[in-house]
């Protein structure tokens, strides 16, 4: 059964997530604090963190950096805050997807699919060079390969799911309505903001010029490929 921690301040609202997604068979913990919901994520490691960001003691996204310290829990971000400044902020923190209040439950829900499917979906074997990095898609790894200067590189589950579908189809292209739907479920298909969004931490990640990508290419108007 996936575990799902639910944060948020708001106890109508922490009820009826909770209702939600129990009959759907999810196991819920709830927190109403950012230093609460810390707590049970160390104490009882969820699957999955639903997380406000309008939290009375600790913002949101400090909540999403301290949990990034530590662990690459999938968070979906669910705020009333609507701006793109605010929204960029969050993903750039770490999180994996951003659903703004009021909702529709059932669009909720298909994200909280989307995301149990990349959680508990089997880890592709091999390992391929992109640049100065060994890319390890079995163990979720980037090391910088033998002579070459560098960090290891981090991923969030979302960049990781972007990266093998492109990885898997190397030299092909990928479409944007292809990596939406796989990556973010089939109601995000219009939200090619997220992808862009996405694409520009993996190449500010991966490339060595991010600005003009060798690896990470994108065809205009169409989507992605991956060049080896």
């Amino acid at each position: 059964m996936t575990r799902v921690l639910v944060v948020d301040d708001e106890p109508q609202i922490l009820r009826a997530l909770r209702i939600m997604l129990q009959a759907r068979h999810y196991e819920v913990t709830t927190a109403a604090t950012g230093a609460s919901a810390l707590r049970a994520a160390t104490t009882h490691p969820p699957d999955l963190v639903i997380l406000d960001l309008g939290l009375p003691d600790v913002d949101g996204v400090d909540v999403i950096r301290s949990l990034r310290e530590w662990t690459q829990i999938p968070i979906i971000i669910l705020s009333g805050r609507m701006s793109s400044a605010a929204k960029i902020e969050a993903l750039d923190a770490g999180a994996d997807d951003y659903v703004t209040k009021p909702f529709s439950v059932e669009e909720f829900l298909a994200r909280v699919r989307a995301v149990s499917r990349r959680v508990t979906s089997p880890e592709p074997p091999g390992d391929v060079e992109l640049g100065r990095y060994l890319v390890q898609l079995a163990d979720r790894r980037i090391s910088v390969l033998s002579g070459e200067e560098g960090e290891p590189v981090h991923l969030t589950p979302t960049e990781w799911q972007l990266l093998e579908l492109l990885i898997r189809n190397a030299g092909g292209l990928v479409s944007q309505r292809q990596l939406l739907h796989q990556v973010w479920g089939p109601t995000a298909l219009a939200q090619s903001n997220y992808l862009r969004q996405y694409m520009k931490n993996l190449r500010r990640k991966l490339e060595a010029d991010p600005a003009r990508p060798r690896h990470l290419i994108t065809e205009p108007g169409m989507g992605y490929r991956f060049e080896p």
